[in-house]
Parts: C-alpha cells; sequence; structure tokens
C-alpha cells in the first residue's frame, strides 16, 4: 500500500526538495502535499517545479479551525514532516497524528531549541557560546516546540573562526544527507 506524505515548510524548501528526490520514482510513496503558511515561501516554486500541489493557509484557519486536520486525515496522509516550519503545531494536530509528525531542528537538541530558536538565530548562538560542535535533531512532534522524542542526532565540528554562515553551511550538509533517510525509517517503521 502506498506510503503518503505532507510536507510543511515556510523557507526556501531545499529540504522539501530533497526527501521529494529521494522518493522520486518510488510507487510505495507519494509526496501528496506542501503546506505552507508563507506566500512568498521558495518552496512554492520548487513544489511546482516537482507537480507537488501546494496548500497556503492562514494563522487563524491553522489555529482556529480543524480543517487543516481534516484535509489531512481526509488525503489518508501516513506522515506529516516539517521541512522548515516555523510555527508550533495545534494541539488537536499533533493529538490527531499521533508520533506521526517529525521535524527537523538545526542544531543538537535540547541545547539551542525552543521559541525563535531557527535558522541563523540557532547558528549565531552556537558561534556566541563558542560550542566545539553543532548538528541536526530530528524528532516527533508534540505539543511545544523542539521538545519532542528525539529520532536521529548527526554532529559537525564548529571551528572557532567559523561564522554563523560557516555553521549553517555544515548544518545544511548533514540536513540534506540523512532527513530523507529518517524519513524513510519512520514511514517504514524501521
Amino acid at each position: 500500500m502506498k506510503k503518503r506524505l505532507a510536507l510543511f515548510a515556510s523557507g526556501s524548501g531545499s529540504n522539501a526538495e530533497k526527501i521529494a528526490d529521494h522518493f522520486a520514482g518510488r510507487e510505495d510513496v507519494e509526496i501528496s502535499l506542501i503546506l505552507s503558511n508563507n506566500p512568498k515561501a521558495g518552496v512554492i516554486e520548487r513544489a511546482r517545479r516537482l507537480h507537488i500541489p501546494v496548500l497556503l493557509f492562514d494563522r487563524p484557519t491553522f489555529y482556529q479551525t480543524d480543517r487543516i486536520t481534516e484535509m489531512l486525515q481526509n488525503q489518508q496522509i501516513d506522515l506529516i514532516v516539517l521541512a522548515g516550519f516555523l510555527w508550533l503545531m495545534p494541539a488537536s494536530l499533533v493529538r490527531a497524528f499521533d508520533r506521526r509528525i517529525v521535524n527537523i531542528h538545526p542544531a543538537l537538541l535540547p541545547k539551542y531549541g525552543g521559541k525563535g530558536m531557527y535558522g541563523h538565530f540557532v547558528h549565531e548562538a552556537v558561534v556566541a557560546a563558542g560550542e566545539a560542535e553543532s548538528g541536526i535533531t530530528i524528532h516527533y512532534v508534540n505539543e511545544q516546540y523542539d521538545e519532542g522524542a528525539v529520532i536521529f542526532q548527526a554532529s559537525c565540528p564548529v571551528q572557532p573562526t567559523d561564522t554563523p554562515e560557516d555553521v549553517a553551511r555544515h548544518v545544511q550538509v548533514l540536513e540534506h544527507r540523512h532527513f530523507p533517510e529518517i524519513v524513510e525509517k519512520v514511514l517504514f517503521g524501521n
């Protein structure tokens, strides 16, 4: 039976594209939909190029209705993947897809997680703290920012001369290498 993925993204969508590329040509997996809260997100153009339907939504629809949850249930989505999505998931959606929502965070949680800790803010904090390493954490989503059970972590060294941009590049290499593989393992229960 075909597994169905929904990807949420707020930004450029490079991780969403890597996941789509990973499953391209597979008969057993379909990227059913990309959802975004940002009408200017680069992920929208990537989705069009990849022929993946896009759903844009606003804050009231996401937090004050169950329309997104119901639509995902009606589409029989097996796994929701947050690929650079910046909003906290509503409790009703988390409950409806318990242990079927995964997120990637650009740091080694529990360090540098929580509200407001995303993208360059994370990398700036890592450099400012003089950390010797950073990395990625792939985790299940719960009702708090970055507090769900960890599925996978990978690290990279941070040199004393590294800028936040250097750290971002090293972390993105880890994201692109590991996120699609871990999504597949979670999707198939491996």
